[in-house]
Parts: C-alpha cells; sequence; structure tokens
C-alpha cells in the first residue's frame, strides 16, 4: 500500500490565507486533486476563525448519553439546532456558536479550495461530545468500524461529501482508522454488495414507487441508484467482519485543536476513540470537481457499464 493518506498543510493558514498568493489558484486546485484521490488534508490548528470563547462555551456544557443519540446537529440553511437539552439561553448561545462556526467554515472552503466555491449545497453542521471508544450503537451506527459516508434523508446523486472536522478535545486526539481506497474495495465487493442489482433499478412497480416519492417530497424519495448502492455499501462494509478483521489499516492521530479535511464518501474510515468534534459538510457539486474520475459514481459506472445518476 501506498503512505498513509495524509497530507500536512504548511502554505496556507489563518491570519495569512495563503503563503504564495501568486501560486494560490495552482496550489488551490492541487490540493482538491489530492483530496478526490483519497488524501485526507491536515491543518495543525483553526485555518478559520474561532474564538476562544465559543471553545470553552461548548467544552463548559454538561454532556451525558441520556440527553442526545450522536450528536448536535445545526442545519445552517434555516438556523435550525437539534440534539441540544438545555436552558433557553444556553440553547441561544449553542446556536450562535454554531452558525458562526458554519459561517466561518464556508468562508475558509471558498478561499483554501477555489475550484469548489460556489459550487456546493451547504449541508449540516455538527458538534460530537461524546467519547467515541466503548460506545454501545447498533452495527449500522457504529463509528468505529470502517464505511464509507452515506445519507439516507439527503441523497446527493453523484455529489461528494466533503466534510471539514476539527478536534476541540484540550489534550486528547482523536484517533482514526483508515485503509485502502474506495477504488479498491469497489472492485472487490461492489457486486456482492448488490451493484448489479441496484444499477438496474429493481422493478418496474419500485421505480414507479420512488418518482411517486419524489414528486411528493418523501424522505429518500429522490434516491438515484447510486444513493441506493452506496447506503447499502455502508451496511455491506460493516457487516463484513472478514473485511474488518483483515484489511490493512493505518492509524490516524488528529491531536487536540487540529482540523482536517476529507471526502467521507471517497475514504473508508473508522473513528476509534475521540471526544469534542466539530464537523461541517458540504455536497460538492460533480461539475466541480477537478478529477471526476476518482469519484465514487464514476467508480462504479466504470464497474458496472451504465449511469447511476438517473
Amino acid at each position: 500500500m501506498p503512505s498513509p493518506p495524509w497530507i500536512p498543510v504548511n502554505d496556507f493558514a489563518l491570519a495569512t490565507g495563503w503563503l504564495d498568493a501568486s501560486q494560490s489558484n495552482e496550489r488551490a486546485r492541487w490540493y482538491c486533486e489530492q483530496l478526490e484521490e483519497g488524501q485526507i488534508l491536515f491543518f495543525h490548528t483553526f485555518p478559520y476563525d474561532f474564538p476562544e470563547h465559543d471553545r470553552q462555551f461548548i467544552l463548559s456544557q454538561r454532556w451525558a448519553e441520556a440527553r442526545l443519540h450522536k450528536n448536535v446537529s445545526y442545519r445552517p440553511t434555516q438556523d435550525v439546532l437539534r440534539g441540544f437539552s438545555g436552558d433557553e439561553p444556553s440553547l441561544s448561545e449553542m446556536r450562535r456558536v454554531m452558525r458562526s462556526y458554519s459561517a466561518q467554515v464556508i468562508q475558509f472552503l471558498a478561499r483554501f479550495l477555489l475550484p469548489y466555491a460556489g459550487r456546493w449545497s451547504l449541508d449540516f453542521a455538527s458538534f460530537r461530545p461524546l467519547e467515541e471508544e466503548g460506545r454501545q450503537l447498533p452495527l449500522h451506527k457504529r463509528n468505529d468500524l470502517l464505511h464509507v459516508d452515506a445519507f439516507p434523508s439527503r441523497p446527493t446523486r453523484g455529489s461528494r461529501i466533503l466534510r471539514v472536522f476539527t478536534n476541540l478535545h484540550p489534550t486528547k486526539a482523536r484517533v482514526w482508522l483508515t485503509t485502502e481506497p474506495f477504488g479498491e474495495l469497489a472492485k472487490r465487493f461492489a457486486f456482492e454488495a448488490g451493484l448489479p442489482q441496484l444499477a438496474g433499478g429493481g422493478s418496474f412497480l419500485r421505480r414507479k414507487l420512488l418518482r411517486l416519492g419524489r414528486a411528493l417530497g418523501f424522505p429518500g424519495g429522490d434516491r438515484s441508484p447510486y444513493d441506493r448502492f452506496m447506503l447499502r455499501f455502508h451496511d455491506y462494509l460493516k457487516e463484513n467482519s472478514a473485511f474488518q478483521a483483515d484489511c490493512p489499516k493505518y492509524k490516524l492521530e488528529f491531536p487536540p485543536l487540529a482540523t482536517w479535511l476529507v471526502f467521507s464518501d471517497g475514504v473508508p474510515h473508522a473513528v476509534v476513540s475521540g471526544q469534542f468534534a466539530l464537523e461541517q459538510t458540504v455536497l460538492v457539486h460533480p461539475s466541480a470537481l477537478v478529477a471526476p474520475q476518482h469519484a465514487p459514481i464514476r467508480v462504479l459506472e466504470s464497474l458496472c457499464g451504465c449511469p447511476l445518476s438517473g
């Protein structure tokens, strides 16, 4: 296997932006290409503005397993906060912190990944306060099993899932595992996971029901064959105990205050341990990609020989 998929970013910083402004377009395109090829981009500290008093507010809250399922979610386009229990002043402050965080991350992405700027859909932000190690969750919800991301309620239809993570813990690393890239896993497992059946679109009745659901706005009604396969592949990898045990693994330790960027639909990953992580997701439109041949939808279409976005 090649070297671990981790590239430290040393030529862009919050205070200065690009260290060499004359190379900004070239460097931005190069970093986009690295992400699309399955690399993780790593910053030792915040590349966006996140005030210390906001961090201290989040860390000062009393978090308990009984108070939330997995995380606190924020929907930027609706300014809606979910998963947080507290009095009204705390709720308002948490919403303000998440609103500011989301806006700052998007501003950073527009500068750092210029080819994507304005060519994405803004998705959810989240705060993950619970310790990941030792959590008791159903199999398909476990973060400690290697998987690629897919959203049951938010079909992407081939747009790529770009996620920005920050470890807010003051002393503990957030530990991930990664393995071989999506393309290798797809070649090995996609057919066993049901790609031919899902690529075919299913029965006539199923297609009619999906179209009806899409017209009525039901969650999942807009799923393309690609979305249905990615949901299945997410579950298949977690269910495959032989793969989980025997696949080659890289351990990545993200230190306190580190930020990292990853296309989580194309980088199989697992969260081994860690607490207090912030995350913002954007869906990058296929037309914005600089190396579209690496996109999971293109990899799968090359395997099955038919389009998957319709």
